[in-house]
């Protein structure tokens, strides 16, 4: 049995997240695990760039009020208590709502050579405030669609959200 002690806090990278974003490594992989977790605080507004997992990601969250976001449109609003997993390779971000702060626990397994995470480009801010706006129209809902059509190199057109059950 090993107790390892609490790391320090570094700021996320500015390459891989928008605004401030805070991270407390909890297990890197090695010889016996290739189990990589990591606490990780989105400040209001903050979020990842896209990226996908090689082996997929779970997301717990404990604190605050979340979106995490694919390609396809789909919209999740996440809250305590809520677990979120996105499959291997599948394309999205994760953050913070514009007003309120979020923590979550990121949990994936390792490969051979590294965390398995492939980062691409920023979420625009036409991308996630169609999420934001979608959110705050549908705060009851837990799930939503975006128009697929929205891409990164265009803005975001007048919000139509398809609701999920």
């Amino acid at each position: 049995m090993d107790l390892h002690p609490m790391t320090a806090t570094a700021k996320g990278p500015a390459n891989t997240f928008s605004g401030d974003v805070y991270v407390n490594i909890i297990k890197q992989p090695n010889e016996t695990s290739r189990l990589v977790a990591a606490m990780v605080r989105f400040t209001p507004g903050a979020r990842s760039n896209w990226h996908s997992h090689l082996l997929g990601q779970t997301l717990h969250v404990t604190e605050g009020v979340g979106l995490v976001a694919s390609r396809d449109g789909t919209v999740l609003v996440m809250r305590p208590g809520d677990t979120v997993w996105t499959p291997p390779g599948e394309e999205h971000w994760h953050g913070a709502t514009d007003n309120n702060f979020m923590c979550h626990y990121a949990l994936l397994e390792g490969t051979n050579d590294g965390d398995g995470t492939t980062w691409l480009e920023p979420v625009t801010d036409a991308q996630y405030n169609a999420a934001v706006t979608h959110q705050h129209l549908h705060w009851t809902s837990r799930q939503l669609t975006l128009d697929p059509g929205l891409r990164t190199d265009q803005e975001a057109p007048a919000p139509t959200a398809h609701l999920r059950r």
